[in-house]
């Protein structure tokens, strides 16, 4: 176990493991797999002392994450309530109080589960995210980050340090609605849904749906649907067909692919309706 106390001590050290190193930072993701074997590497480098990757900075038009700030910082910040709605209504969802104690925003997006909440929420906000590495920084792009399933575009010498979300305009609402067999427990299905009212209209509409592929499944047909429709017209439950059709889920132990279709088109036109509700107050 190796505990570096700094971003450059540590990405050398990931430099110098590449091959058979693994990041641990609050181990809700990693330790199962530790303790059930399906993961062993040789080393493993500790980035919980790295005070620079655990801030929540804001500038004009995004908020950067670090990535070791723990899910229940964030629900908690005021930045994040304020100025990032979609990230905001879906923290609360994830698994249990202990759980959002001790996981961090980088672990879970860097684990790149489709059925997580994070990746869906990154997805829908075409957010950014920071890789650094002892050769500099990059940026990558929430399209081009999630592969498939439980695998990213970083690279095994780099680190995800932050994630940069776009700040919401005003008059934007966001939903986050998921379906699992009880609260808390692994999701079948789930729904991240921002949108931006001008008046009675859909000015703008961002939908992303969890658990129904490899990567989180971003709905731009519905989204086009969405778009200039009023928030209780026809239009919105034609973006709940619009989903259905766009998707191609699998059977499984958890639920047949039928009845995971079924369920996020029902989702998406519940959360449109949620995220109007909460953005009227700030429309024009």
């Amino acid at each position: 176990m190796h505990r570096p106390q700094t971003l450059p001590e540590t990405l050398t050290l990931l430099h110098d493991l590449a091959q058979d190193v693994k990041v641990l930072a609050g181990g809700q993701s990693l330790l199962p797999l530790l303790n059930f074997r399906l993961s062993r590497p040789a080393h493993v480098v500790d980035i919980g002392r790295v005070a620079q990757l655990a801030t929540i900075r804001r500038s004009a038009r995004e908020l950067s994450v670090g990535a070791t700030v723990r899910h229940a910082e964030a629900e908690a910040s005021a930045a994040v309530a304020a100025h990032t709605p979609l990230l905001a209504a879906a923290l609360p969802q994830i698994a249990h109080p202990p759980v959002r104690n001790r996981g961090t925003v980088g672990g879970s997006l860097a684990h790149a589960d489709p059925a997580a909440e994070l990746p869906s929420v990154a997805m829908a906000l075409d957010a950014v995210f920071v890789a650094a590495s002892t050769k500099g920084e990059r940026t990558i792009p929430a399209v081009e980050f999630f592969r498939t399933h439980l695998t990213t575009a970083l690279r095994p010498d780099e680190l995800l340090t932050e994630v940069r979300f776009p700040t919401a305009a005003p008059g934007t609402g966001a939903a986050f609605l998921e379906v699992g067999r009880r609260r808390g427990d692994f999701a079948l299905v789930g729904a991240a849904v921002q949108i931006t009212l001008d008046g009675p209209r859909i000015a703008e509409a961002r939908v992303c749906l969890s658990g129904v592929d490899q990567t989180p499944h971003r709905c731009r047909a519905a989204e086009e649907i969405l778009t200039g429709a009023a928030v209780d017209s026809a239009r919105v439950r034609e973006a709940g067909d619009a989903a259905r059709d766009a998707i191609r889920p699998s059977d499984d132990l958890h639920a047949t692919a039928a009845y995971r279709r079924d369920v996020a088109g029902t989702l998406l036109v519940r959360a449109v309706a949620e995220a109007a509700r909460r953005a009227r107050p700030f429309a024009g």
